[in-house]
């Protein structure tokens, strides 16, 4: 056999083909890395975690009771403790320390704390330990002393149980409460602003008819009478939720009344098992995708900014498709091919690499004040000076997308029609269909698989986008979802949350950035797994339309 010189070798493009299958490889692991390591630092934060009571030595004179999870540890050097007045052992350069999420932010102002091993005299896992999750102020730790009931103190050998029935009790009226408010009571005030912008269309139009104006007012007597006996009920209903509270001891031997209304789930760390932890951990995450957020988007869940999301995509979706393909039929099928239509697709091309914030204030002065104000003044005279459509919302949000992404639909739609044989065409007419059924009936059901492949990549890159949404419709909390069982039901002028801006809201404008890392990272998994979901569903749709087209793909 022939030795092969290192010359031949390298140009036989052999070299070549390695290092590209290397440099994907490891890519692939980077990002595969990266995946498992969100995975992990956010999945983790749902586990319930033992709580700990530590017997400190914060001076030399001085010892504390700590009560909390352990978070975290790292290993600083001797001067830096030393710096901070913590107490060093002689001859020592590194000290270890733990991370300690103490809760009871309202007693002690903070749910972190950084101890030094060497100081800890005491540690152990108290059975008793109670951890509860508050609707405010994050977590309590502490054992549970007694349950009141109407004020009066349960006598019971165990309170444990009884302060489990009674909260779910509490909650089941919290959610009532809840659905009061927001279904119930939210309806009634959506009709009285009907009422009251039609009222007001009627005084633009000069309409004097006092039977309307009657009417009118009769409408909103009824919806008054409504909503007097819903707040009737909800005030008994507070009545009954404020009934009720337990008393626990903190880690300083403090006595502290909490009211049930004021608690979402309490539970003992220490005394569950694998199993039971286990539910626990699915019920933690079944929330975190299905319930709204609270305490500044730092607990509870984030489905509002799931279900914006979705929506803003499926909403870009259906907007630039017609778009991109009406473009892309008129350069490559209609256009004379020269200098202009050369220049056309130079234009297009240089829009995909356009910062996406310049799109956001392009969709802020175009859409929002100069389109969406026009609006305002032609079809809801009667709402103003209060905005419809000129304020930012998913709407505009949608078509600031559907442009930023138009460029990718385009081109690819343009290579998809470029791949259909000619022959296809003239075929078709010479059977006398016309140009434009040809179109419609034959060239672009052929090249819909190369359509969806730029619908793919808009979706890829329209769902991960948060710069230009700041300016156009996505807010850190949104009281009302775009969609909902109020007439027209798709409300578009609405403002929405989006799990991007989520995550930059939690991660860099929250109050507490220890108590909001973990969820940073579940956001982020979350939203990696949505962009995944829709783009497995569009290309399940692409191989479909490929495999019904196959002999001409």
């Amino acid at each position: 056999m022939a030795k092969v010189s290192v010359k031949q070798w390298f140009n036989s493009g052999s070299p070549w083909v390695w290092l590209s299958a290397a440099a994907v490889s490891i890519s692939l692991i980077m990002v595969f890395g990266l995946l498992i390591l969100i995975a992990m630092r956010g999945l983790g934060f749902f586990w319930p975690a033992d709580v700990h009571e530590f017997s400190y030595q914060q001076s030399k004179t001085e010892v504390v009771t700590l009560v909390g999870e352990i978070q975290g540890s790292e290993t600083v050097t001797a001067e830096r403790v030393r710096d901070s007045g913590s107490i060093v052992p002689e001859g020592a350069t590194e000290i270890n320390r733990l991370l300690i999420k103490m809760g009871n932010r309202d007693i002690s102002g903070l749910d972190f704390r950084w101890i030094d091993e060497h100081s800890i005299n005491k540690q152990a896992t108290p059975e008793k330990m109670v951890v509860l999750e508050r609707r405010e102020w994050g977590n309590f730790y502490g054992t549970l002393q007694s349950v009141k009931i109407n004020g009066e103190i349960v006598n019971s050998d165990d309170n444990w149980s009884v302060l489990n029935q009674r909260l779910e009790l509490t909650n089941n009226i919290f959610e009532q409460i809840r659905d009061i408010q927001v279904g119930d009571i939210g309806a009634i005030n959506y009709k009285i602003e009907d009422l009251r912008l039609a009222k007001r269309r009627l005084e633009i139009d000069n309409v004097t008819d006092p039977a309307t104006f009657k009417k009118i007012a009769s409408q909103r007597a009824e919806l008054d009478s409504e909503y007097q006996l819903l707040q009737k009920s909800l005030e008994d209903l507070y009545r009954d939720i404020e009934k009720d509270s337990a008393v626990f001891t903190s880690a300083n031997g403090q006595p502290i009344e909490i009211k049930l209304s004021k608690i979402v789930r309490a539970y003992k760390p220490n005394t569950m098992g694998i199993g039971t932890k286990s539910i626990h951990y699915l019920k933690k995450l079944w929330e975190f995708v299905s319930d709204e957020p609270r305490e500044a988007n730092t607990e509870g869940g984030i489905f509002p900014a799931i279900f914006g999301t979705v929506m803003l995509v499926i909403i870009m979706s259906i907007l630039v498709t017609p778009l991109g393909v009406i473009a892309a039929v008129y350069l490559r099928e209609y256009a004379k091919q020269g200098p202009m239509t050369r220049l056309i697709r130079i234009a297009v091309n240089n829009l995909a690499g356009v910062p996406s914030i310049v799109y956001g204030v392009f969709g802020l002065g175009f859409f929002v004040y100069f389109l969406g104000g026009n609006l305002d003044q032609l079809f809801f005279p009667e709402a103003l000076p209060a905005p419809t459509f000129g304020t930012p919302g998913i709407l505009w949000s949608s078509l600031t997308l559907a442009l930023l992404t138009l460029p990718v639909v385009i081109v690819a739609t343009e290579e998809g029609l470029a791949r259909i044989p000619r022959s296809i065409r003239e075929g078709s007419m010479a059977l006398g269909a016309t140009k434009a059924e040809t179109l419609w009936r034959i060239v672009l059901p052929m090249a819909s698989p190369a359509l969806m492949t730029g619908m793919i990549l808009a979706v890829a890159r329209a769902a991960g986008e948060v710069a230009p949404l700041m300016l156009v419709g996505v807010v850190k909390l949104a009281p009302s979802l775009p969609l909902d069982l109020n007439s027209p039901f798709i409300h578009l002028d609405r403002k929405f949350m989006h799990l991007g801006f989520h995550i930059y809201d939690v991660g860099f404008q929250s109050p507490n950035v220890e108590a909001a890392r973990p969820l940073v990272y579940a956001t982020a998994l979350l939203l990696v797994v949505v962009i995944v979901a829709l783009n497995l569903a569009a290309i399940y749709i692409r191989n479909n339309l490929r495999e019904k087209y196959k002999a001409l793909d």
